[in-house]
């Protein structure tokens, strides 16, 4: 997700360049970079911003995990780690503990290895491992799962090192979110009063947000039997029914049309765009009011309840997922295209020799790539084979299939900003379901692969997008993301391990976890075939896919006054999936922000996103500690 940029009104000398200083035409753009912006004597990849970036990344990890199980959306990572860095650096010095200030290359480096970590949740990890659970009941152990997610991560990191200067140094792509990223450090390190303002913000959004969660999940535990009455906390319900609204005689909060008294769905909304929004509402009350309903009259539905309901309509709101996540990408073919192009440039003869290269000791060196897959290469493909009994020829077969999808994704994501992760890992699915039918390991986990190296290929190119912008050096943060890797990986696991216990959590109100639902869905009907579904259920397949085409044909082709009125394929897709009182609270997020932006838009700029992440994570941290605490039985379950 991209956010609003700010500039500072007075940029110190540390920051970079104005936008407008940029080299003429036909003037080399690295060799300018390298003298006008490049800043090689300051401060970046310090052990404080190693140590602070992988702490950070490790919280901002389980909140993801946390938040995509609830929502299947994956919230950005490396702004809301920058303004975190950025309070805490500044009260640490103003407490005495640190004498020299946090540079905005110290605060960039640190997104970098933060970002890494962040985003182990994403690339399909959190979605294709809890896949794999929900179709065969067991899971590697701990040990082997994070030696998976860091080696397949750490593929991904080496696979942006022979396209970053194309990309990034030539072509010069926007890759909004690290534009957006290096703004909001230039802001920060301005030292002016939006950025005490953001700090504050975030962490006070977060208090509330952990208050709120906590008052409304202690309601019968520890306090409730050990406090006195006057020091219990107030009851907070965790839903609100519509009043007065009923559907086949039932109350409508009974079909899950009710309000989700939780600030993370709330400020998870407020990041969404107002299309994704009022676009999950739409498909809220079409799906739980008209035909949840209808299906429980024809016996289709055998109950009315979350987990009945979306046994059945999960196939439709996979297949519209899938069908608008693949046409779209298939609409970015120029993108796919100048992707291979740079592929058949990576194994081309080279003319210019080290010496002539003006970047040779700041970029990392071009063989860095071959030889971190020589090395990790055989590890990975070791791992599909022991792990999930994938066939060695098939691993092998994944690597160059996930360079190509890494390549591809780090191009749509510098254009667009949107990593395609929802289209790659259901096109890999594709393959798999071609070359190996009936294993649903291969299928499930070849996706993962190649998904992981797209995600954590395009993440290191976003953050290496800001370090261009604010004059870093690019082999120091691909330094710093290696550190990230491994840091996600080995907070992610354990904490999956404790949310998920089993099967049983994926799919139910409390972890509905609509991402995990598509990867299994569509790897179980390649395994076994549309046959096996019954036959509303395919049915119902059809219309969802038919629908997901129809909408991103309409998007493409109506007249521009339409298309805000056209629904979003993927906001309506997870509204079908998720349950409905989740896409109201993302509706209300979404609509108090949308309101903020039209008459207020520089509160809405300041404000909205802080704020909103920090309902994010002081929500989802607060909802992780009680699970902890219930694990280890210092609160009754």
């Amino acid at each position: 997700m991209s956010h609003p940029a700010s500039t500072p009104s007075a940029p110190p000398e540390s920051l970079p360049p104005a936008p407008a200083a940029s080299p003429d035409a036909g003037q080399d753009p690295e060799r300018y970079w390298l003298e006008h912006v490049y800043k090689g004597g300051s401060r970046q990849l310090t052990v404080r911003a190693v140590i602070a970036g992988m702490l950070i990344g490790m919280v901002m990890c389980l909140s993801n995990l946390y938040v995509i199980l609830k929502t299947g959306w994956s919230m950005g990572v490396t702004i809301t780690a920058c303004i975190l860095a950025f309070a805490v650096f500044s009260g640490l010095k103003g407490l005495g503990l640190f004498k020299k200030e946090f540079s905005p290359l110290e605060n960039n480096a640190m997104g970098s290895v933060a970002s890494a970590a962040g985003y182990m949740t994403g690339g399909g990890n959190m979605a294709a491992v809890p896949a794999l659970l929900l179709l065969t009941g067991t899971l590697p152990s701990a040990g082997w799962l994070v030696v998976w997610f860091a080696v397949i991560s750490a593929l991904g990191v080496f696979a942006a090192i022979p396209i970053k200067r194309q990309l990034v140094n030539i072509e010069a792509l926007p890759f909004p979110t690290g534009t957006a990223t290096a703004a909001t450090i230039n802001a920060l390190h301005g030292h002016g009063q939006e950025a005490r303002s953001k700090a504050w913000l975030l962490g006070g959004a977060g208090l509330l947000g952990a208050f709120v969660a906590m008052l409304r999940e202690l309601r019968s535990v520890w306090l409730s039997t050990h406090a006195p009455s006057w020091l219990q906390p107030p009851l907070i319900p965790s839903k609100l029914s519509v009043p007065f609204l009923s559907i086949r005689g039932r109350p409508a909060g009974d079909w899950g049309l009710s309000f989700d008294l939780s600030l993370l769905l709330i400020g998870a909304g407020a990041l969404m765009s107002w299309k994704t929004g009022w676009s999950l509402l739409l498909g809220a009350i079409l799906t739980y009011g008209f035909l949840a309903p209808a299906m429980v009259d024809q016996g289709y539905i055998a109950e009315v309840s979350f987990k009945a309901i979306n046994t059945w309509t999960l196939w439709t709101g996979a297949a519209l997922l899938v069908s608008s996540g693949v046409l779209s990408f298939a609409f970015q073919w120029r993108s796919v295209a100048r992707s291979f192009k740079a592929l058949s440039g990576l194994f081309g003869k080279k003319d210019e020799g080290a010496a002539a290269d003006p970047l040779a000791g700041i970029e990392c060196p071009p063989a860095w790539f071959p030889l971190g897959f020589a090395v990790l290469g055989p590890v990975a493909v070791g791992l599909m084979a022991y792990l999930f009994q994938i066939p060695v020829w098939a691993g092998v077969l994944a690597l160059p299939l996930a360079v190509v999808m890494g390549v591809i994704a780090a191009r749509v994501t510098g254009e667009t900003d949107t990593t395609p992760t929802k289209a790659l890992g259901p096109v890999t699915q594709l393959v798999y379901g071609g070359l190996a039918p009936g294993n649903v390991a291969a299928n499930v986990m070849s996706a993962n692969a190649t998904g992981g190296v797209g995600l954590h290929a395009a993440d290191l190119l976003t953050d290496l997008k800001s370090g261009w912008l604010l004059g870093a050096n690019p082999r120091q943060q691909f330094i710093g993301q290696l550190f990230g890797v491994v840091a996600g990986a080995a907070i992610v696991v354990p904490v999956f391990n404790l949310l998920v216990p089993d099967a049983s959590v994926l799919g139910s109100e409390d972890f509905p976890a609509p991402g995990v639902l598509v990867w299994a869905g569509v790897s179980k009907m390649l395994s076994v075939g549309l046959q096996a579904l019954h036959p509303s259920a395919r049915v119902g397949a059809l219309c969802g896919a038919l629908l997901g085409v129809a909408l991103v044909l309409l998007d493409r082709w109506a007249p521009k006054a339409a298309k805000p009125y056209i629904p979003s394929p993927s906001g309506f897709g997870l509204a079908i999936v998720l349950p409905g009182s989740s896409s109201i609270s993302f509706f209300i997020g979404a609509a108090i922000a949308e309101v903020l932006r039209r008459r207020k838009p520089k509160l809405a700029e300041a404000a909205v996103m802080p704020v909103g992440s920090g309902f994010i994570a002081g929500e989802s941290l607060m909802g992780i500690a009680l699970v902890m605490l219930k694990a280890f039985k210092y609160m009754p379950k």
